[in-house]
């Protein structure tokens, strides 16, 4: 067989196993996600990426090569997945989501994401192949991204959610009934005897908003490290798959992490100048990869160094 469909079979089956057990053996519905069971499938989840990206160093063709850029790429989505819990916390505030509905919402979204995911990695990595321009065009917005958030880091203002200006919101808003009750876990209800939509169904429109606004940074991102779909794909899911159980762990902790959003510019502004500069210079992995862990190592040791005054 070869090597490259084997490991896609694994991944594919070492995922899917992964996410049943994940979201329907351990995940037991009118339950609230404890900090300890969420702790230990955060772990888990690292501990599967880290053994996946240990395999391809092993055994896959250019093994070494292919491993450093697994690695990167997944820091940098994990880097800027964490920076986008704020906006999910946000997110179920605006909304009054109780924290036992959450993890339903959160469920629900990281498969869309999956979905979504895949889909615009394929877009990108096709418009690259067949579009040489486009790196540049990707590298604009990445460094414009960069700016923006460090722009926003600096300015220390809080950051608010617009529920009702959301164009997915309004849309189904138009054309559906929204009660303002819950109905246990469920997206859609019955009112008067037509099919009404909950708030957490507004909420998981919210979040699928947020995740493809959030896409846009992040796929250009990896794709400045790599435009091998099958590193592209797999980092990009390794690393988003652990997200429901972190957002429980750092949930009551984000303001830990105050410089994070800074480091996260950094890394935007790096990648975008090595997209940029790639036809002239080909930046190594290895540097790469040196940079993105060495800042998001330093973001940390700042961030807990210079706590937050309250």
């Amino acid at each position: 067989m070869d090597i490259h469909i084997g490991f896609w079979i694994i991944f594919v089956i070492m995922v899917g196993v992964m996410l049943y057990i994940d979201l329907y053996v351990t995940d037991h519905e009118g339950h609230e996600k404890t900090l300890k069971s969420s702790a230990i499938w955060s772990l888990i989840w690292i501990g599967v990426a880290l053994l996946f990206n240990s395999s391809l160093y092993f055994f896959y063709e250019n093994g070494h090569e292919k491993a450093m850029e697994f690695l990167a790429g997944y820091l940098i989505e994990k880097s800027l997945s964490v920076d986008n819990l704020f906006v999910f916390i946000m997110i179920f505030q605006a909304l009054n989501i109780k924290r036992i509905n959450q993890p339903h919402i959160l469920k629900w979204g990281i498969l869309s994401a999956i979905v979504f995911r895949i889909i615009f990695i394929i877009a990108g990595v096709s418009l690259l192949h067949y579009f040489h321009a486009t790196i540049y065009i990707f590298g604009a917005i990445l460094l414009w991204a960069s700016a923006k958030m460090l722009k926003d880091a600096l300015s220390h203002q809080n950051e608010t959610i617009d529920i009702e200006n959301n164009l997915l919101v309004k849309f189904f808003k138009r054309r559906f009934h929204v009660v303002t009750n819950y109905n246990g876990n469920h997206f859609f209800t019955k009112e008067t005897g037509r099919l009404a939509l909950t708030p957490l169904f507004i909420a998981l429109v919210m979040i699928e908003s947020a995740d493809i606004v959030f896409a846009v940074d992040s796929i250009p991102a990896v794709l400045a490290i790599t435009t091998d779909p099958f590193i592209v794909i797999t980092s990009n899911i390794m690393a988003i798959l652990g997200l429901r159980a972190l957002y429980f762990v750092l949930s009551g902790m984000l303001d830990l992490f105050r410089y994070l959003k800074h480091g996260v510019a950094f890394i935007l502004f790096f990648v975008s100048i090595k997209m940029m500069i790639t036809d002239f210079y080909k930046i190594p992995v290895s540097i790469s990869l040196s940079v993105i862990f060495s800042v998001l190592v330093l973001s940390v040791v700042l961030s807990l160094i210079f706590k937050k005054e309250k």
